[in-house]
């Protein structure tokens, strides 16, 4: 009988001790879920990063006489300065003088609006208000401002919040590449830890969905942003070569919408309907051409780029797109088209074994 109660109290005992253990550990995982979740956004972004620039730092690490750790700095370095340095400096300067040109000449009173075309009056549904508001404009941008004065004083503190994103984005994009490079600094360490936490959550098929999470990274980051890069880069020089007043800015806005799978028509086509009302015709047409090639070429450098074994369905990666972008902001759109199309890839391995 004593026995029978002893086991008793040691099994109550060793529940007591197993159930605080589990909550101790909970607790650990909760506080520390807290401490990181400002950065888990630019923590899921740095491992993309280092996944998608693999390649590249094996063989900048074969170059540099097998120092990884030489590799992965000089790929912080460069990837800060390339994708934050500069797009800023760009974006600043030119928002400044073109700023600053327009004030200069609306006060000496040699800012002209070219007058709109008797064409843009016969365009369907939009044609008349497009042609009365562009005709007001070459006359009186006074009236413009008078007539549009609530919504810009509605406008501007929102305008200042969207600044004060942009410079915590940067700010998380630069944290994202100095973790992506302390990750490729430990890549064998790194790539060992992956395949644990897969073989953990997935059991022997483990190792599969490791490699094909990598997989599914590259090509999503090599097609949406490789494309949108590309498209972004041929559409700015020409927007240079031009001389197109705030070349810099639009070239940002083509590589946004380039991002999220819209038609960069939709920006390029009122661009060249204003190039066409100040460039000479014959530097309008060629201008037209090769901005038109450039904003339809995602058709055929995307799928160059993916490659023909990932054969991801575009409507996902729009939905990840524009959910992550909802969910986290900029980040979050570069963040939401990967996890999305790995859970569609995921998914797909699932039923296939079934």
């Amino acid at each position: 009988m004593d026995n029978n109660i002893n086991s008793d109290e040691d099994q109550i005992q060793r529940s007591i001790n197993t159930g605080l253990r589990l909550g101790f550990i909970a607790l650990l995982f909760i506080m520390s879920y807290f401490i990181l979740k400002p950065f888990i956004g630019p923590i899921i972004w740095g491992v993309i990063i280092a996944v998608a620039l693999f390649p590249l730092h094996k063989r900048t690490t074969k170059l540099l006489g097998n120092r990884s750790n030489l590799s992965a700095s000089l790929i912080v370095i460069i990837s800060i300065i390339v994708l934050v340095i500069l797009p800023s400096i760009l974006f600043t300067t030119s928002t400044y003088e073109t700023v600053e040109t327009i004030k200069v000449k609306i006060a000496d009173g040699t800012f002209r609006i070219p007058p709109p075309d008797a064409e843009v009056e016969g365009w369907p549904v939009i044609g008349k208000p497009i042609y009365n508001f562009w005709k007001l404009a070459t006359t009186s941008i006074s009236g413009v401002v008078e007539m549009f004065e609530p919504q810009l004083k509605e406008l501007a503190p929102k305008i200042l919040v969207g600044i004060t994103g942009m410079a915590t984005t940067f700010f998380l994009f630069i944290i994202s590449i100095i973790i992506s490079g302390a990750l490729l600094a430990n890549s064998k360490s790194a790539e060992k830890a992956a395949v644990s936490v897969f073989i953990t959550l997935a059991g022997t098929e483990g190792k599969r969905f490791s490699e094909l999470a990598s997989r599914t990274i590259r090509t999503v980051v090599q097609g949406v942003l490789g494309t949108a890069f590309i498209q972004a880069i041929f559409i700015s020089i020409a927007l240079f070569v031009v001389g197109f007043p705030g070349a810099e800015i639009v070239s940002l806005i083509v590589l946004f919408v380039a991002i999220t799978q819209l038609p960069v028509l939709l920006i390029t086509i009122p661009v060249i309907l204003y190039v066409f009302s100040y460039a000479d015709t014959t530097l309008a047409i060629v201008f037209t051409i090769w901005v038109v090639f450039w904003s339809v070429s995602d058709n055929i450098i995307k799928p160059i780029l993916m490659g023909k074994q990932m054969d991801i369905p575009i409507l996902v990666i729009m939905i990840g797109v524009i959910g992550g972008m909802i969910m986290g902001g900029i980040l979050g759109l570069f963040i939401g088209a990967v996890l999305l199309a790995f859970s569609y890839k995921v998914f797909q391995a699932l039923i296939h074994n079934e």
